[in-house]
């Protein structure tokens, strides 16, 4: 327990002083931002920050960081310092940082960010990775929460047929929330769906405090646990809780508020705080699962999806538990809209598709809903499909959070301010996604640690270099480029 405090206060305190340092090497001032400089109606709308943080945080929230931590808590009470630590160091300087260049580039997604502050070449190879992450997690946002409503909700088998009546609602609401402008639905809906998260978390929350006697340890294993699977601390932890903590998905979210915000001077709270908020919720699951798995209420190798009732009904009774439970599905839910937005966006910047007209809209949304569903089929037909989809998503989202730091550590050089508050976690990051993927077997290249960690941290070095290098080197090109 004196961990998990020690955690959450490194996480409040930590994040309320770091962000002021954060924020000064940003220097937000009183110019116009794009809410207010190009105002649509559908995409650049002026929103409250209240409205702007409470949907922000909905956005990047998705089951990442409850699945995660939930997986990640067997690697011991380690957990509950790496998570904070992460989160007020990598995590919530990635979101602030690519949210506020966004807002200082007309609200641009990050293809076009990499393609200014890092160079063509990046930014199309930028543009692969992020769209096959993209689809994955909006079909991950579909699979979760639809196998949630059937197991937990409705009581029915997650494999039976009626599962694809539930994804066919999912993926209807996706479709609609992807059309429509931002504040006719999105801005509309999301205060329900918050409430619910945040009982939920709160819910969870008292239930540990409560239970006075809540093992928060694995007995007999010190601050880091034998994991049951064999997985490595360095680099599977960061890998599996990935949203709890940094997430490259993210960089697809806070641009799109940047496109509703409107003062510079809110992008702290709109975009740091929430981080810090859903590193609270990913502490707060990782402590329930903690006292599940070790009090042998629940079998370590219970699937994700199922802790999550076990969990609920463990601390907040069977109706408390329906609530967190609703509470959880929102997260995905209101992840995987926004996914499916953010790709529509990115590709109709790509091809300078207008925005504007809704019948483009609808039909660049077809277009990607199709290969979605296709991905969907294969992960629910194949019994290892969920697990290959996951790990995918993992890797892809961690290693498309190494470009957004990038481009924040270009952005930083060329304003001559601390460069390393965002590139020594692209740094730690590259080393994390390359020791991985070299390591693991069956998605990777499955070569011993021998050789993945040594490789791995070449490729770290080469960012770095690669980085500062062409940072310094293309002030000139920097100034010629205008998204605005």
């Amino acid at each position: 327990m004196l961990l998990f405090i020690i955690g959450l206060i490194i996480l409040i305190a930590g994040g309320f002083v770091y962000s002021k340092y954060v924020e000064k090497q940003l220097e937000p001032d009183d110019r116009e931002t794009p809410a207010v400089r190009k105002s649509d109606g559908v995409d650049f709308v002026a929103m409250s920050e209240k409205k702007n943080w409470l949907i922000n945080l909905l956005n990047i929230a998705g089951t990442g960081p409850i699945l995660g931590p939930i997986q990640g808590i067997l690697f011991g009470p380690i957990a509950f310092i790496a998570i904070p630590i992460g989160c007020v160091f990598a995590g919530a300087v990635h979101d602030f940082c690519t949210g506020f260049i966004s807002m200082r580039n007309g609200g641009s997604q990050v293809p076009k960010l990499v393609g200014k502050y890092i160079g063509e070449g990046c930014r199309k190879f930028y543009n692969i990775v992020i769209a096959i992450l993209l689809l994955l997690t909006g079909v991950v946002f579909v699979y979760t929460p639809g196998d949630l409503i059937a197991n937990d909700i409705m009581g029915a088998d997650p494999n039976s047929n009626v599962i694809w009546v539930i994804y066919a609602v999912i993926f209807a609401y996706y479709i609609l929330s992807t059309v429509l402008p931002i504040d006719k639905l999105i801005g509309r809906i999301y205060p329900i769906f918050g409430a619910f998260l945040i009982i939920s978390a709160i819910g969870v929350l008292i239930g540990i405090i409560l239970k006075g006697n809540a093992d928060l340890s694995f007995k007999g294993q010190g601050l880091l646990a034998k994991h049951p699977l064999g997985q490595r601390f360095i680099p599977s932890f960061f890998i599996t809780v990935a949203c709890g903590i940094l997430s490259g998905f993210h960089g697809s979210q806070v641009t799109l508020v940047s496109r509703t915000v409107r003062s510079e001077k809110e992008a702290k709270t709109t975009f740091y705080s929430t981080m810090i908020a859903e590193g609270i919720i990913a502490m707060i699951w990782a402590a329930g699962a903690m006292v599940i798995f070790s009090t042998g209420t629940a079998a370590l190798d219970t699937p994700g999806t199922l802790m999550v009732g076990e969990i609920s009904r463990y601390f907040m009774g069977n109706v408390g538990g329906l609530i967190a439970v609703i509470g959880v599905i929102a997260l995905p839910i209101t992840s995987g809209d926004t996914a499916f937005r953010s790709l529509r966006l990115i590709v109709a910047e790509e091809l300078n598709i207008d925005q504007k007209v809704a019948g483009k809209r609808a039909g660049l949304a077809a277009c990607l809903f199709v290969p979605a569903a296709a991905i969907l089929y294969f992960a629910k037909s194949n019994p290892k499909g969920f697990n290959i989809l996951w790990r995918y998503f993992g890797f892809t989202n961690q290693f498309v959070a190494i470009f957004a730091l990038a481009v924040a550590t270009s952005y930083l050089i060329y304003n001559n301010k601390n460069y390393l508050i965002t590139l020594i976690p692209g740094i730690f990051y590259t080393f994390i996604v390359f020791a991985f993927i070299i390591n693991v077997k069956g998605l990777g290249f499955g070569q011993d640690f021998k050789i993945a960690y040594p490789i791995a941290g070449i490729l770290a070095i080469a960012y770095a270099v690669f980085v500062v290098k062409v940072s310094k080197k293309n002030r000139r090109r920097i100034e010629a480029i205008k998204l605005d």
